[in-house]
This record gives C-alpha cells, sequence and structure tokens, in this order.
C-alpha cells in the first residue's frame, strides 16, 4: 500500500515540478511529501529529483519511472473514481476554465442539470495562458481549450469542433459580389478583431491563403460575443466559430463571405489537471461532458 503512496506523491511532484504544490494537491505536508519521495529513492537506489531554489527537476531516472506508471495509475484511480461517483451521492465543487463564448453557450448550460444532484460548479473564463495557468496551479479541475493538451502534463480528450467562419453584414458583403474573395479584397476592408495580433482572423489567413493578415483591426475586443454584434451592425468583417454566429447567419444578419479552398476547423478539447481524477466528482462531470448528454455539442 504505501509503494502506491509514494508512486502517487512521486508522480504529483513530477507533474507540478514541487514537492510544496505536490503536497497541496494531495492533502498532505511537505514533510511527508519529502519522505515519500525519499522512500522511494531508497528503493530505487537512484536519485529522482534535484532540489532548486524554486522546485524540484526530474533526473533521467524520474523521466523513466513516469514514463513507465503514469497511464497505469492514472487509469487505476479514474476507474475506481467513477464507479464511486456511480455509486454514492455526489458533493463537493468541480473548478472548470475555458473560451467564456463556448462556455456560456454550450458547456453552463449542458452542467445546470448537475446541479440539482448535488454538485456545486464555479466556472472561470480566460484565454489560453490563463487556461493553462488555472490548470498547472491546480485552480481549474477540467478545461475546455482549442489547442492541443501536452498529453504528458494532462488528460484530454476531443469534445467538439467548430469552423472557422469569415462574416460580415449584408451591406460589406455586397462588396464581393458573389465572388470568391481574395486576402487582399479582405485586407482593403474593415476588420474587427479579438486582439490587436488579430486571433482568429490571423489563422484564417495563414490556413486559407497562406499568407499573412497585413491588415489593423478597426475594432478590437476581448470577447467574441462583442465581436458578433459589431459585425452584425456593420463595423467591419471578421471571422467567428461557426457556433457562435450559426443564428446570425440564419437570420440573414450575417453573411459567410465566399472563400477559395476548405473552410479551416478547430478542434476543442477537453483537458484535465490529472491528481484531480482522484475526485469522483471530477470524474463525474468529465464523462458527463464527454458522453454527448443532451444539449452538448
Amino acid at each position: 500500500m504505501n509503494h502506491l503512496i509514494y508512486l502517487r506523491t512521486f508522480l504529483d511532484t513530477y507533474r507540478a515540478g514541487s514537492l510544496t504544490r505536490a503536497a497541496q494537491r494531495l492533502g498532505i505536508t511537505q514533510p511527508a511529501a519529502s519522505a515519500h519521495i525519499a522512500a522511494l529513492e531508497t528503493m530505487l537506489g537512484k536519485p529522482l529529483f534535484i532540489r532548486q531554489a524554486r522546485g524540484v527537476a526530474p533526473t533521467a531516472a524520474a523521466d523513466d519511472l513516469a514514463r513507465s506508471i503514469a497511464a497505469n495509475l492514472d487509469g487505476i484511480e479514474a476507474t475506481v473514481n467513477a464507479a464511486q461517483a456511480r455509486s454514492s451521492q455526489l458533493s463537493g465543487t468541480v473548478h472548470i476554465v475555458g473560451p467564456a463564448e463556448y462556455l456560456s453557450l454550450r458547456v453552463a448550460p449542458a452542467l445546470a442539470p448537475l446541479i440539482s444532484e448535488g454538485l456545486r460548479l464555479r466556472i472561470q473564463t480566460g484565454d489560453r495562458v490563463r487556461i493553462y495557468t488555472a490548470l498547472d496551479e491546480g485552480h481549474a479541475d477540467l478545461a475546455i481549450t482549442a489547442s492541443p493538451p501536452d498529453g504528458k502534463a494532462y488528460g484530454f480528450a476531443e469534445i467538439g469542433r467548430e469552423r472557422l467562419l469569415p462574416v460580415a453584414a449584408p451591406g460589406i458583403a455586397e462588396r464581393a459580389k458573389a465572388r470568391n474573395v481574395t486576402a487582399g479584397f479582405l485586407c482593403g476592408l474593415p476588420c474587427i478583431a479579438y486582439g490587436e495580433t488579430l486571433p482568429l482572423v490571423r489563422e484564417f489567413f495563414q490556413r486559407v491563403f497562406e499568407k499573412a493578415a497585413e491588415m489593423q483591426a478597426v475594432a478590437t475586443a476581448p470577447d467574441l460575443r462583442l465581436l458578433l454584434e459589431m459585425a452584425k451592425a456593420g463595423a467591419g468583417w471578421t471571422v467567428l466559430p461557426d457556433y457562435l454566429c450559426a443564428d446570425a447567419v440564419k437570420a440573414g444578419q450575417l453573411v459567410v463571405l465566399p472563400t477559395p479552398g476548405a473552410i479551416p476547423e478547430n478542434t476543442l478539447y477537453l483537458a484535465w489537471n490529472k491528481p484531480a481524477l482522484r475526485h469522483s466528482r471530477v470524474v463525474y462531470v468529465r464523462d458527463f461532458l464527454l458522453a454527448g448528454n443532451p444539449g452538448f455539442t
């Protein structure tokens, strides 16, 4: 039994890069975590970590051990906790982080039934940096992200896809005169974007035209829902995920600009902090989302 505890402490320390952070995640003291590592090093006859001013660095032996045990240990814990979740009353809090737009339109409504089952939800929003920081520091159990997670640090699974559509109000779209628009044509139109570096617009240009988006946005906003409303009002063209602008396109408030080639598509992932899976409530919510229950697509 002690061996499993030592291995869990090792794996949490390996992933966190810190004995203190691993101890916090495990609910034990830092001296206890240090003792677990020391005992494991004695058993193996090899040092596993190099103590540094800030945290610890793994040795080659630690890398080998982590590769050998991570999947099996995580799998055993997830299976046990999933069984516990199915057979017991749910309670406690699950922390979720992701893009505000996708959370508000897809995730939050789907999770509403879990409140009546005894769970509390704490939902945070943010960009890629904030999402992964929340996972790394243990402030989030689950996350929605469009960037492929590092399988060494996180567990993850595909949860959906989004098509990136170039859209504009009918008045602006008429300038295209129903022909395929070029990069030069779009650069000549007023553009509204998520930020000064043109997120989504930049990606669209690279994948469709294979060139940089050489323009400056006439307006920026750190929320795609604001861009949606500005585009509907005729402020300029932009690139939006299909789930966000579908209703506006159907209602004729926006038009999808015709472009050559296939429309770019992003994969959306549900990622999780692996230590969080030792809580049955987190496993339950993860499996609930991945099961494709009604209302979540």
